[in-house]
């Protein structure tokens, strides 16, 4: 994984690019302040004469959405603009049927675009209509939450969610390039920022202790949106994930490092039904808080760990045990019945990622349900 000595070396000019380096199938993830008013020039230099068809939300819609049909037609790239409702419950058929008749009444050929212009559910809604349309389709990622630029606009990960779970439905489809404009994110609620910044931690957690030792000096910087500082964390995250991604595509091996917190999270974004009550990042952040303390509990990483960890993830405002989440008690066994239903279970045992110190997290693929249920009942009492 990319140190962030290696991050801190690369030039400080405003605007950086990471190539995800996948062979005929590599991209790059263009970074930096003032992208979205360029994206029609940069779409149309870098993949041709190929016509764009817009999926964003409503939020995203009010505040960008101008600016960026602006740049297409300026390149006589914009075929049309689609808007859907905000939030997890969109991810799901029910919208992705409509999505992909609206994308084929708008005429998109193979050799055209699906921009998917928006946080985490609209890439993976659109990445996932992009995939399945005329047998599959080029998307671009144009991410308008930190979530979004850090993590889910990058790796070809789509799909939608189903009762029985998170993103269970789904494909591998790359995108064809990623523009994160940094600006656009201090339209975020500070609510959504932070939840972005769980999956930022989580980079120097899984295999860079001193990116996240960076980070806890750093964090006043992110937040309060310089350049400089909020640019190098974007860039990092991408470059960890870019490395990992290129290792393992399709999730075989390596690339369930990037799940860290998310066996946890993922069950209590189900328990709390895809709601306002818990953002995804705030699960991340509760789920990695519950892998160290998880870890420590068992013996593999040394006393005191989990307490930096969650220090740090609380300093900033995010949620780290159970008992922050609004609404009700949770249900240890409830919570091990929907880890049952994780993408990375296998032969019915669960797949975790525990940690052995801080930037040293490993997959484990034999923890029995009985310990995590013993353990989380001590968490909720």
């Amino acid at each position: 994984m990319p140190t962030l000595a290696h991050s801190m070396a690369a030039t400080t000019r405003a605007a950086r690019t990471v190539n995800v380096p996948l062979g005929g199938r590599a991209y790059d993830v263009l970074i930096g302040p003032d992208l979205l008013a360029e994206a029609g020039r940069l779409v149309a230099g870098r993949l041709g004469k190929a016509r764009c068809g817009i999926v964003t939300d409503e939020n995203v819609a009010a505040r960008h959405l101008g600016t960026l049909e602006a740049s297409l037609r300026a390149e006589g790239r914009h075929k049309g603009s689609i808007v859907l409702k905000p939030g997890e419950p969109t991810k799901s058929f029910r919208e992705l049927t409509p999505l992909c008749e609206r994308l084929l009444e708008m005429g998109l050929e193979r050799g055209d675009l699906v921009v998917a212009f928006g946080g985490g559910v609209i890439g993976d809604l659109a990445g996932f209509a992009a995939g399945i349309l005329r047998r599959g389709v080029r998307f671009v990622q144009i991410p308008t939450t930190l979530l979004a630029q850090v993590d889910s606009s990058v790796g070809g990960k789509t799909g939608i969610n189903t009762p029985q779970g998170k993103n269970l439905i789904g494909v591998f489809h790359q995108p064809t390039l990623v523009i994160a404009d940094t600006d656009v994110l201090k339209t975020l609620p500070a609510r959504e920022v932070r939840a972005g910044y769980a999956e930022v931690v989580k980079y120097g957690l899984l295999g860079d202790a001193g990116f996240f030792a960076w980070l806890e000096q750093a964090a006043d910087g992110i937040f309060a949106f310089d350049q400089e500082t909020l640019v190098t964390a974007i860039e990092t995250s991408v470059k960890a994930k870019a490395a990992i991604v290129a290792r393992d595509e399709h999730e075989t091996g390596d690339r369930a490092l990037l799940n860290l917190g998310h066996t946890f999270g993922h069950a209590l974004e189900a328990w709390t039904g895809y709601s306002d009550r818990l953002l995804h990042g705030e699960g991340v952040a509760i789920g990695m808080c519950l892998a160290f303390r998880f870890s420590e509990s068992l013996g593999l990483c040394p006393a005191g760990t989990a307490e930096r960890v969650t220090r740090h993830i609380e300093a900033v405002g995010l949620p780290t045990r159970l008992v922050d989440i609004p609404g009700g008690k949770a249900d240890a066994g409830e919570l091990v019945r929907l880890m049952g239903q994780d993408k990375k279970v296998r032969d019915g045992r669960l797949t975790f990622i525990l940690a052995r110190a801080i930037g040293e997290a490993f997959v484990s693929r034999d923890i029995d349900g009985a310990q995590v249920r013993d353990f989380l009942t001590r968490e909720i009492a």
